[in-house]
């Protein structure tokens, strides 16, 4: 099974702890966040995994050699002249995740316990192109499903914008927030590449909300409940300490 792990970020707001290492080798209760999603990963039958690295790229490149790429069919997408963004760092990992199964896509500062096969397992059985874990949380940006939670649009509350710009907000609709984890088809490389149109550099989400009415994007919902942190500033990491120790 295939995974690609989001690790190339700069880490901004957690300086000055990213000022000598990538944000993915921030630790947690003694282990980087990266050998943290990489153990997850593991367990849930992923052995054939892509990071993409950036910040400091060469520091993880030398903890994975160090570390024997934890027993795993480790890649490396290197972005280190241009970080590519979510759309166009999954455009050049291409060569490492095309093929006949589908593969998650996880970002290095997300923790969480939800279990990553029935999340897979329920792409597998939707037909989708991409499934997105979301769920109900206060944030300003959300993606909006209908009752079948299949994608239909884009907002951000902050300023009103939404994407399909046409996009009209009806009754009853849910709004959920992304969670960083994702299951993508290989058939999304041919309309992601154009979608591109050349460009190297882009985000992911707005590809997504353009496509989602000719193709299927599912939004995914785990019932039960599960831990998740975006350790990606210091209260949260304060959080994931407290939650490891």
């Amino acid at each position: 099974m295939k995974a690609m792990i989001f690790a190339a970020g700069l880490g901004t707001r957690l300086r000055p702890l990213t000022n000598d290492r990538p944000k993915a080798l921030v630790e947690i209760g003694g282990k980087p966040m990266l050998e943290r999603v990489i153990t997850k990963l593991a367990g849930a039958g992923f052995d054939d995994i892509t990071i993409n690295i950036h910040h400091f790229g060469e520091k993880i490149i030398e903890f994975l050699e160090k570390n024997n790429n934890f027993g795993l069919n480790i890649h490396i997408s290197d972005e280190r002249d241009m970080l590519l963004d979510t759309g166009g760092g999954i455009l050049k990992a291409r060569q490492f995740l095309d093929g006949d199964e589908p593969f998650l896509v996880h970002n290095a500062d997300i923790l969480t316990d939800i279990d990553l096969n029935a999340m897979y397992q329920s792409h597998l059985n939707s037909g989708a192109m991409a499934t997105l874990l979301v769920k109900d949380r206060l944030t300003s940006r959300y993606f909006v499903f209908d009752d079948d939670y299949r994608l239909q649009g884009w907002i951000n509350k902050s300023t009103g914008e939404t994407r399909p710009t046409a996009f009209k907000h009806r009754e009853g609709m849910r709004e959920l927030a992304f969670g960083g984890i994702h299951v993508i088809s290989p058939s999304i490389f041919e309309p992601l590449e154009r979608h591109s149109q050349g460009e190297a550099k882009f985000s992911i989400t707005p590809f997504y909300v353009d496509e989602c009415h000719t193709h299927i994007i599912n939004g995914y919902v785990q019932q039960s409940p599960y831990t998740w942190l975006d350790v990606g500033k210091p209260e949260t990491l304060a959080q994931a300490e407290e939650m490891f120790r």
